[in-house]
């Protein structure tokens, strides 16, 4: 390792001297005086300045790109609403405590003051003065809301055209917006949908009826317009043990209990086991 005296002139004026330490070795690499020379330095400003500018282009660039892109994405059309065979779905937006699961709340509630009341009972959380309050509420609460929600009945989708609602209002009997009404909420201890109606139109257990456990179960129902122009509600039942003839010979008997003022018609469903009974209102505008 040796010293080494370095001497710069500086335009005429001075000299400026110092000392650099020398590594023989070559194991480290040191910066040559030279490289702060004032043509390396406008040699280095030029580049920085190339760099900015190329900086700034790609950023322009990507500045172009994005407004492209969003200019893009707004000329694209608005998602439709739900269309099915031509006509728009109606989505069922109208708020009613009849469509809240009150197993639900009551479980819900009743295990939160539950927990709390244990946790303040043992002093985890505050409030220990009223965990005995809590804790009486939230047993018969929880217990409550368990009842409730074993004994819920979950309402069936409803499917329904634009066109249908218009017509509900006016041309609807008062039996077929219960009948809507009712399949469309939770229901408590009855074990399926519509269940008096389809006993005494099945006759469960009775000569010419069939087997309970053969029952068909109600899987949704849909609104819509026939074709000259009448309200119709259609009611699709899953039966896998049942034929279209079990139900097309019950079909006086769908349009005198949910009658009157109704025609029953009877299908096949769109998926496989499954058949329509269609209750057409005879009332028009």
């Amino acid at each position: 390792m040796t010293m080494k005296a370095l001497s710069v002139s500086i335009g005429g004026g001075g000299n400026i001297i110092c000392s650099q330490r020398l590594n023989l070795s070559g194991n480290h690499q040191f910066i040559s005086l030279n490289q702060f020379s004032p043509l390396n330095l406008r040699r280095s400003s030029s580049s920085l300045t190339n760099q900015d500018h190329f900086l700034e282009r790609t950023k322009t660039y990507l500045k172009f790109k994005l407004v492209i892109a969003r200019a893009a994405d707004s000329t694209q059309a608005p998602v439709p609403a739900a269309v099915t065979g031509g006509k728009s779905i109606v989505e069922d937006e109208e708020f009613s405590l009849a469509k809240i699961s009150f197993g639900v709340i009551g479980l819900g509630l009743g295990l939160s003051l539950l927990s709390y009341g244990f946790g303040a009972y043992f002093n985890i959380l505050p409030g220990s003065e009223w965990s005995a309050i809590m804790l009486t509420y939230g047993f018969p609460l929880t217990i409550i809301g368990m009842a409730l929600k074993y004994a819920e009945l979950k309402p069936v989708p409803c499917l329904t055209y634009s066109d249908a609602q218009i017509l509900r209002e006016k041309c609807a009997t008062p039996i077929l917006k219960q009948v809507r009404d009712d399949v469309i909420r939770y229901r408590y201890g009855d074990e399926q949908h519509l269940e008096e109606a389809l006993k005494r139109i099945f006759q469960y257990g009775l000569g010419g009826g069939v087997a309970r456990r053969n029952a068909p179960i109600l899987t949704k129902i849909r609104e819509e317009v026939t074709e000259d122009g009448k309200y119709c509600l259609v009611l699709v039942f899953e039966a896998k043990a049942l034929e279209l003839a079990d139900f097309e010979k019950r079909q006086e008997k769908f349009a005198s209990f949910f009658g009157p003022g109704i025609t029953a018609e009877v299908g096949k469903g769109e998926e496989e086991k499954t058949y329509d009974v269609r209750l057409i209102s005879n009332t028009t505008l």
